[in-house]
Order: C-alpha cells, then sequence, then structure tokens
C-alpha cells in the first residue's frame, strides 16, 4: 500500500465524521439540505420513540422539524422512498440503470419470469385503483416464492418489493404506518435520463462518503443504504486503527464545535458499528431482538453524543396514550461530568417537547 495522503487522529477522524453528518453546534436550517449531505434518510420505521426516518432529522434541525416536513417533501417530489432510504429526486438518474438490471439474484429473476401474469395483475390493480397498501393488492401467484426467510408464500409483498427494485412500482405515501404502491410513473418525473451504470456508481461513492466524511473502501453489506464509498475521496490512515480509510479531502483542517445530541440506532454516526467501534471506541448493540432478560440497555436505545464522543445511551419509551416519555436509565459509558449531565438532560427535555409528550423519570 502506497504511503496515503493523510494521518488522522481518532479525534480528528470523529470530527470529520460528525462535521460531514451535520452533528456540529452550528446546525442546517432545512429537511432538504439535511437529505441532500446524508445521501438518505434510514427507513426503519420503529417507534419505541420516533421512527429513525424523523429521529435521523430531529437530530440535525431540532424543534424546528416536524414529521409533516417530510410528508410534504414526499407530496412534492422534492424527495422518494425507493424502500431502501429517502432521496433527493435530483438522485433518481443515479438509480435507474441499476433498477433496469434488477433483481441481481438468479433465483428471484426465475421466479419473475414465471409470474409474468401475477405481475401484470398487480400493474393492472395499481394502474386502475393506485395507491395501494400491500394488504390491497389482490392478485395470485402462478409460481409461490420460496425461500429460508421471512418472504416465504409472501408472493404479493415479494412482486411488490421486486417491482420497487425495477423502477415499474414507487412507494406513494402511507396507509397508517404502511406503504402505499403505486406505478413508478405516477410518482417519479417523466423524462429522467438514467446516468451509466459505472459512472453512476462512482457519483453514488462520491456523494456517500460526502455525507460520512470517512469511511472504508469496502465493508458489510448492510439492508438500505450501503456504508463502503469504493475508490472515493482519498486515501487515510487512523491512529490505532488498521488498513487504509477513505477521508473527504473537504473535511478536513476544518474548526469543530461539538454539541450534545440524541441518535437513532439506524443514523449515519452509528449504523456502520465497525466504524463506530474503531471511530468513536463505543460499545452498541440494538436489543430490540432480544428477549427482555437478555438487554443490557433497552429495547430501543439512544446513543447519546456529546462533543465529538459517544459518551452513553437513554433508555427511554413514548407512551402516546399516556402522554409520557418515560426515561428508566441514562447509562454512561464514561463518567458524566456535570455539564455533561446538564446538556444531555436538556436534549432529553428538548425530545419530551417535540414528542409532544411528557417527561416522566
Amino acid at each position: 500500500m502506497a504511503d496515503p495522503a493523510h494521518h488522522l487522529t481518532r479525534q480528528e477522524a470523529r470530527q470529520v465524521v460528525l462535521r460531514a453528518s451535520l452533528l456540529e453546534a452550528h446546525r442546517p436550517t432545512d429537511l432538504l439540505t439535511v437529505v441532500e449531505q446524508l445521501t438518505a434518510l434510514p427507513v426503519e420505521p420503529s417507534a419505541a420513540i420516533a421512527p429513525s426516518y424523523d429521529l435521523v432529522p430531529w437530530s440535525r434541525l431540532g424543534s424546528s422539524y416536524e414529521p409533516v416536513d417530510l410528508v410534504e417533501l414526499l407530496e412534492q417530489r422534492e424527495v422518494y422512498d425507493d424502500g431502501d432510504g429517502i432521496r433527493p429526486m435530483a438522485d433518481l438518474r443515479l438509480h435507474l440503470a441499476e433498477m433496469a438490471s434488477y433483481p441481481p439474484w438468479e433465483g428471484t429473476r426465475d421466479w419473475l419470469d414465471a409470474n409474468e401474469l401475477f405481475r401484470n395483475e398487480v400493474l393492472d390493480l395499481l394502474d386502475a385503483d393506485g395507491p395501494l397498501a400491500s394488504r390491497q393488492v389482490h392478485a395470485t401467484a402462478q409460481v409461490p416464492f420460496r425461500s429460508s426467510g421471512w418472504n416465504t408464500d409472501r408472493n404479493v409483498r415479494m412482486m411488490l418489493s421486486v417491482l420497487l427494485g425495477r423502477g415499474e412500482v414507487a412507494i406513494n405515501g402511507r396507509d397508517g404506518s404502511h406503504r402505499t404502491y403505486d406505478l413508478a410513473e405516477r410518482v417519479y418525473p417523466a423524462g429522467v435520463e438514467p446516468v451509466p451504470l459505472a459512472d453512476a456508481r462512482e457519483i453514488k461513492d462520491e456523494r456517500r462518503l460526502r455525507g460520512l466524511g470517512i469511511a472504508r473502501a469496502k465493508g458489510t453489506v448492510l439492508p438500505g443504504e450501503p456504508i463502503h464509498v469504493g475508490e472515493a475521496g482519498e486515501a487515510a490512515v487512523v491512529e490505532g486503527t488498521r488498513g487504509e480509510w477513505r477521508v473527504d479531502p473537504d473535511q478536513l483542517a476544518l474548526p469543530f464545535e461539538g454539541r450534545t445530541a440524541l441518535l437513532s440506532p439506524f443514523d449515519p454516526v452509528v449504523r456502520d458499528r465497525k466504524r463506530m467501534e474503531e471511530l468513536f471506541e463505543f460499545e452498541y448493540v440494538l436489543e430490540m431482538y432480544k428477549p427482555a432478560a437478555k438487554r443490557r440497555w433497552c429495547y430501543f436505545a439512544l446513543p447519546i453524543l456529546h462533543g465529538d464522543r459517544l459518551v452513553g445511551k437513554l433508555d427511554a419509551t413514548a407512551d402516546r396514550k399516556a402522554g409520557r416519555l418515560f426515561v428508566d436509565a441514562v447509562h454512561e459509558d464514561v463518567s458524566f461530568t456535570r455539564a455533561t449531565t446538564t446538556a444531555v438532560d436538556a436534549e432529553i427535555t428538548a425530545l419530551a417537547g417535540w414528542l409532544g409528550l411528557t417527561l416522566q423519570r
């Protein structure tokens, strides 16, 4: 490996991440700027406190953000939900070429080919009655889908997912907590020219690195937005970590002023758990899938950012029927100073206010 262009301390690397992720003291002022900078909002809907597609903007914008703001951007076609993330509509052109070759799995392609009548039936229903939630789409597969996973025999959901990936179907709002589906031509603007696949992948890597600040060239494949950036940016090494990183050079050697924030477990800062552990030296596991007796923190613990460190986890639950935000614990990974405690308490109070709930400790 050639000598990398940049040598960073862990603190410098953390500050690059937080600047790129819009978690400095100077907050952004509008939602579209947040979505454009982060590339995509997570679509994970767990609402133990609030869905991640709302928590991530709130962590940046604060009380000025309201969930209706995101609904309006979707309705105005400024952003779109592709099932993997909520993205700027301007980025659709970067995804069209990949959509044209979807799905990448031979078994799924064979299943789609064997279900041409089923596919047309779904499209005809959406044409006539869309947008529809998946439970409202009544169509029959000629060949049932088989897998070892969650989608076995869930034929309508699987067909909608495949057609969404192919760009034939698009998400056009929600019916309660469920997405509604429609023909893509009713959601996506007409006449968008796809960027050629190789060029699109390069641009997407560059866009992704701009929102991450520093990342690995290759990484674990996670559901949703990728966490790796290919050869985007410039080579870097970070003290105390192994191997080469890719860094956005525009984020280097800039002033940094941190603040306190409560983060979604799917926030871009912590979603790549390996990067989080290496740069922030922070231990975190999402425990919503664990039996209650085996949880160390809670069902949906929020990582706590203070300055340029992740310092603890918030164990809280929003009980909307009771009108309360119940705070059961604040887990301190490092002993909080009085100033840290004050700042974290203020952020918890702000969270309750944003949710319209009374804080209950």
